[in-house]
């Protein structure tokens, strides 16, 4: 995206300089100016080449303007285009008398830039108004040759017009370009967020619990206090070397690790666990799912269930996590929250499932993933 704006920048830098090449074609018109006019006319013509060539440059210029935004181009502009094409024009005229057939040349550089500068409908019929002149005026005008001019005003009308199209399909992939870009930065932000989600809400999770603990402990058992609280500057370092990862990028998850840190927020949390021991049998394609999963789950089921008690199900494709708990998340954490909503875009990536609801054997609540075997 980047080159394709640098070298739109540099044409409508230098495009003038293009457009001062086609300039030679006006040497007929200043030829017969030269050979064929009387004094009067001859100087008024010649003037009227050279501030045609200059108005003509500075017009193209000016187009650049509809080349950056071929689909809102401002009013004003369109205006300044129209004045200008009745500069061009009028300086023809002042031309005719002197050079004859000749300054019919004019009307193909007044034609293309009409192409480029006016609304489409408009434009095409103005090209077709002059070609039809340039045609008209040799076969009626006494003493005047057609050397072409009508083709030519054709001709040049189509060369212009397919630059404009070019032009606005350019636009238009800039513009996708932008917009896929921009859906990128959202996608890895909304990424970002969810994984931030998943990981401080875990661990804030069980630092608050253990804090809880801890302050209930300092007044019976000073020792066991002065644990939680180190395993507290534990988690702290641990879920801050996690965002760090996050922001970069480069963050893991293991199942065993999950399943071990379940075990411990739990245990914090007065919550008699039923945990897998080993998570050999699960494929390593789910693996990251699962640690995933068990850890919303339990986050979840220490924050608002009220359990007494938790059962990890583990098997190769599926994982389950059941509680006994008040069988619903309340309302400010709705069942599609950022958590859930993000581990059911995981699942779906793996073209798994996820299904939460009550237990339909007691009271309760289950979260499931499973997976194609």
């Amino acid at each position: 995206m980047t080159t394709a704006a640098n070298d739109r920048t540099r044409g409508e830098k230098y495009g003038w300089i293009f457009a001062a090449v086609w300039l030679f074609y006006l040497l007929d018109t200043v030829s017969a100016l030269l050979t064929r006019a009387s004094m009067p006319w001859r100087v008024i013509g010649l003037v009227a080449v050279v501030l045609f060539g200059a108005t003509y440059l500075m017009v193209v210029k000016m187009s650049s303007v509809m080349r950056r935004t071929p689909h809102n181009v401002p009013p004003e502009y369109v205006v300044r285009s129209t004045v200008g094409i009745a500069v061009m024009l009028g300086l023809f005229g002042l031309m005719v008398p002197g050079a004859g057939s000749h300054a019919l040349t004019c009307l193909v550089y007044i034609a293309a830039f009409a192409m480029v500068s006016l609304p489409l409908p408009r434009a095409i019929a103005f090209a077709a108004l002059l070609a039809t002149t340039a045609e008209a005026l040799p076969a009626i005008v006494p003493g005047w040759t057609d050397n072409g001019y009508g083709l030519a005003v054709v001709l040049g009308s189509l060369a212009t017009w397919g630059i404009r199209l070019a032009t606005e399909r350019q636009s238009r992939l800039l513009a996708a370009q932008k917009e896929i870009a921009d859906l990128a930065v959202q996608n890895e932000r909304s990424r970002i967020a969810a994984d931030l989600h998943d990981i401080l809400g875990h661990s804030l999770t069980v630092v608050t619990v253990k804090a809880e603990l801890a302050q209930r402990l300092l007044d019976v058992d000073v020792e066991r206090a002065r644990k939680e609280l180190a395993d507290l500057e534990g988690l702290a370092r641990d879920a801050l070397a996690d965002v760090r990862s996050t922001a970069m990028g480069m963050r893991g998850i293991s199942l065993p690790g999950e399943i071990a840190a379940a075990r411990e927020a739990l245990e914090a949390a007065n919550v008699q666990a039923t945990l897998p021991g080993a998570a050999d049998e699960v494929p390593s394609r789910n693996r990251e799912l699962f640690a995933w999963t068990i850890r919303e789950a339990v986050t979840n089921v220490v924050r608002h269930s009220k359990a007494r008690h938790v059962a990890v199900l583990l098997a190769p494709a599926s994982v389950e996590i059941v509680d006994d708990g008040v069988g619903h998340l309340p309302d400010k954490t709705p069942n599609n929250g950022q958590g859930l909503a993000g581990l059911r875009r995981r699942a779906e990536a793996l073209g798994g499932r996820l299904t939460v609801g009550g237990r339909e054997d007691q009271q309760g609540f289950r979260v499931r993933v499973e997976v194609p075997s």
